[in-house]
């Protein structure tokens, strides 16, 4: 993984002198050595972390790949998720990447049509499963059903059609969560609502379900219009991956007209937050599962404040300087994605990418 890391901090040097957009320096052979690492991990069983509740004896036996036989490894069911997310990313922006066929031998046998069944029935058949990754797993099931809606062709079109009871399920279990969530979470980990709701957001939109956008758009609202001077000066937790406070500014700008975004986050934020947030978050120990996570914290940052960065307008001095600080922490966390380090090679590639192609 060393070659990566070289070719990572070349990519970077290029951009800091480059003003061009960072997805027109993400190079082919960056993203051919960044998809090693979910190809990697999606077929690897163990180390696992389930995140199984047993109904009794007989399911607590069962191995991950038993339970879930398209999304078992890479550690745990999310990050196989968009460990999947990510290839698909890849093979659009690059079709003539390198081990295409191997990659796509990969997707096929995760989207084999009754692997994915048996995946939208795990929500159903157990007691206690219909809470399973709710809502972080959810987002990034509905972002992969996005990615292959959208890719014209006859491969991604049918494993969309395979992917569909399980996103399905997911919609269906959401739709009937929003109108009990009484109240957000704030956590800078999986079940943030905020990063959720982005995420569903976007596939409401792109397969035109007013009903559950309408519901989104709903509790975005009643959760967060209203929220002012929030705490964003008390961030990170010691193994945040997200922002809880950039990840609500994210979600509103989607809602909003740009000038009623602008005019709520300037409430929203006052500057001491704005000046916490611009800090580089510490990563003290690259070999520990929860501190890596705060390499994820800089490149979900980015992202945020990129999005958040095209909604204001040019006179708005944020502008600038969210602009700037997106490109500077990716350029600073993206040769540390691949740490040679389960704890972050398992997921932090798919970060990366959405954080340079969002």
């Amino acid at each position: 993984m060393k070659n990566l890391k070289t070719i990572l901090i070349l990519f970077f040097f290029i951009l800091r002198i480059n003003s061009f957009a960072q997805e027109s320096l993400f190079t082919q052979e960056i993203a051919e050595k960044l998809a090693e690492l979910p190809m990697h991990c999606i077929s690897q069983e163990f180390p696992n972390k389930t995140g199984h509740s047993s109904d009794g004896a007989e399911d607590h036996k069962l191995l991950p790949s038993q339970l879930h036989p398209s999304f078992y490894g890479c550690l745990d069911w999310h990050s196989s998720v968009h460990g999947h997310w990510m290839l698909v990313k890849l093979l659009k922006q690059f079709p003539e990447i390198k081990d295409r066929e191997k990659i796509i031998r990969t997707l096929e046998n995760s989207f084999e049509a009754e692997k994915l069944k048996t995946e939208a029935e795990y929500f159903t058949k157990y007691k206690t499963t219909k809470t399973f990754e709710r809502t972080y797993g959810w987002a990034w099931i509905l972002k992969l059903d996005q990615e292959l809606l959208t890719w014209d062709d006859p491969m991604a079109q049918k494993w969309h059609k395979n992917l569909q009871p399980l996103t399905n399920e997911v919609v269906r279990l959401w739709s009937d969560y929003l109108p009990k969530q009484t109240y957000p979470n704030r956590t800078g980990v999986h079940p943030n609502t905020a990063f959720g709701l982005c995420f569903a957001l976007d596939w409401a939109a792109t397969t035109k379900n007013e009903a559950f956008e309408m519901a989104i758009i709903g509790r975005a609202n009643q959760f967060y219009y209203y929220q002012k001077d929030a705490p964003a000066y008390l961030e990170p937790d010691g193994s945040d991956f997200l922002s809880p406070n950039l990840e609500i500014a994210d979600l509103m700008r989607r809602i909003m007209s740009p000038k009623e975004f602008e005019a709520w986050f300037a409430k929203f934020l006052y500057k001491t937050s704005i000046d916490n947030l611009l800090k580089m978050p510490v990563v003290s120990d690259r070999t520990d599962f929860q501190i890596v996570h705060l390499d994820g914290l800089s490149l979900s940052r980015a992202w945020c404040m990129k999005g958040i960065a095209s909604t204001f307008s040019p006179k708005n001095p944020l502008k600038t300087k969210f602009e700037k600080t997106s490109k500077e922490f990716l350029e600073k966390t993206l040769p540390n994605v691949t740490s040679g380090n389960y704890g972050g090679d398992h997921w932090l590639a798919s970060f990366a990418v959405y954080a340079i192609f969002d």
